[in-house]
C-alpha cells in the first residue's frame, strides 16, 4: 500500500473516531466474558481525554510506535490514525489481542499494526521512537524501569499511570516521594507531569486516579554517575538500597511488604552479602585488580553467620574470606555514618557517597 493510500485511510479513521466518540465514551463491551482486574485491565474511555494523550505525544511522520497493553483498542485506533508508520502492541491477554486486531482491521488500518502476545516483562520490544501507554498499574515500576535502562533508543514515552507513582517518578532527591526509578531516571531522561486523569474515565473504576507523565531520553547515556563511578554499579547499587535486586523482589513476593528498611539491615542479610561477595570477586578478575576483595588479608572476627565454609556456587572460597568480606561491607556504613538510615530520605550525593566507600572496599555491585 502506497503511502498516500495509508495517510488517507489514517484521516477517514481520526474521523470516524472523532463523529462516533465525541460525546460518549469509548465502546469497551468487547464479546468476551470480564475484564480482569489482577491484571491491571482498566480501559480508558473518555474520548477527550485519549485525544489528548496522543497529541501530548507529538508523534511525527515516519514514527514507530510502541504501546504496552492495548486492551480493546481506545488508544491504539488513535494512535493509528495519528502519523505513525506502524504502531507496534503487546499485549498479554489473547483475548484483548484478538480485539484489537479486529478494531484496526474494521478501521481498515490492520497493516499498521503488529500485536505480540505475551508478558511485556518478557516480551523484546521491536524499535520504536515513541511509547504511548495506559500501562497497567501492577507493571507500572518495572515496565519504566525496562524502558529507561533496558537499552531501547527512543525520543519519549508517554505514559498513564497511578498517580502516586507518578509523584514519585518525578519527585525531587530527597522528598518522602522519591525512590530509586526516580533517582536513576534523572541520569539518562526528564520526567515530566502533563496531566491528572480521573479514575471516573475507566472502566472498571480502580481504587485510584491516574495521570499522564512523559519520559523524555537524554540524547547522550552518560559512562559514569560521576569519575570512578560506572552508571551500571550506580544502577545496580540503588537497585539492592530501594529493594529492587532480585533477592529483594522474590523476598517480597513471599510475603507482604512491611515498612522501608534501613541500609544497614538491608547489607547485613546473609544471601546479599553473599551476592555481593560473588559479584566483587568478578569484577575483580573483569578489572584485573590484584587488591582484593577476597579479604584474606583481613583480620577474622568471629562466626558472623557465614555457614560451614563449604563450596559457593561460584567456586571456592574460606570462611575467613566471606567474614572479611562482611566487615568491609559493615565499615563502608559505618564510615559514611549511614548504618541507621533509610535510603528515601537520604540525597544523591549520600547515596555516591556511601558506593564510592564501597568501592574503595572492594564491595562491587556490577
Amino acid at each position: 500500500m502506497s503511502r498516500a493510500a495509508s495517510a488517507l485511510r489514517a484521516r477517514h479513521a481520526v474521523r470516524r473516531i472523532s463523529s462516533s466518540s465525541a460525546s460518549s465514551p469509548e465502546a469497551w463491551d468487547v464479546p468476551f466474558h470480564r475484564l480482569q482486574k489482577q491484571r491491571g485491565q482498566h480501559l480508558l474511555t473518555n474520548p477527550r481525554v485519549l485525544d489528548d494523550i496522543v497529541r501530548r505525544a507529538a508523534i511525527r511522520p515516519g514514527d514507530a510506535v510502541l504501546e504496552v497493553g492495548p486492551g480493546t483498542g481506545n488508544l491504539t485506533a488513535r494512535l493509528l490514525a495519528s502519523p505513525a508508520t506502524r504502531v507496534a502492541a503487546v499485549e498479554i491477554d489473547p483475548r484483548m489481542a484478538s480485539a484489537v486486531t479486529a478494531r484496526a482491521a474494521a478501521l481498515g488500518l490492520a497493516h499498521k499494526l503488529t500485536v505480540t502476545t505475551g508478558d511485556a516483562m518478557e516480551v523484546e520490544f521491536p524499535e520504536f521512537d515513541v511509547c504511548v501507554s495506559n500501562i497497567p498499574y501492577a507493571i507500572s515500576s518495572p515496565l519504566a524501569a525496562k524502558l529507561l535502562f533496558g537499552g531501547y533508543r527512543f525520543r519519549t514515552a508517554t505514559l498513564v499511570v497511578q498517580r502516586e507513582f507518578a509523584r514519585r517518578l518525578v519527585g525531587a532527591p530527597g522528598h518522602g516521594e522519591r525512590n530509586h526509578l526516580a533517582t536513576n531516571a534523572r541520569l539518562v531522561a526528564d520526567v515530566t507531569l502533563l496531566m491528572d486523569v480521573s479514575k471516573a474515565e475507566f472502566v472498571p473504576v480502580p481504587g485510584v486516579d491516574s495521570s499522564l507523565v512523559e519520559i523524555r531520553m537524554k540524547e547522550d547515556r552518560p559512562a559514569e554517575v560521576q569519575p570512578g563511578i560506572g552508571l551500571d554499579e550506580w544502577l545496580e547499587f540503588t537497585r539492592v538500597c530501594f529493594g529492587q535486586h532480585q533477592l529483594q523482589r522474590r523476598r517480597q513476593n513471599k510475603k507482604r511488604r512491611k515498612e522501608e528498611k534501613t541500609l544497614g539491615t538491608i547489607f547485613k542479610r546473609e544471601e546479599m552479602a553473599m551476592e555481593l561477595f560473588r559479584l566483587s570477586r568478578r569484577a575483580e578478575e573483569r578489572d584485573g585488580n590484584g587488591a582484593g576483595t577476597s579479604g584474606l588479608d583481613a583480620p577474622h572476627h568471629g562466626d558472623d553467620d557465614v555457614g560451614d565454609g563449604k563450596e559457593v556456587e561460584d567456586g571456592c572460597f574460606s570462611k575467613e574470606e566471606v567474614v572479611a568480606f562482611k566487615e568491609r561491607i559493615a565499615g563502608a556504613l559505618q564510615s559514611a555514618r549511614l548504618n541507621n538510615e533509610r535510603p528515601s530520605r537520604l540525597s544523591n550525593d549520600d547515596l555516591l557517597r556511601l558506593l564510592q566507600l564501597f568501592i574503595k572496599r572492594g564491595v562491587r555491585f556490577h
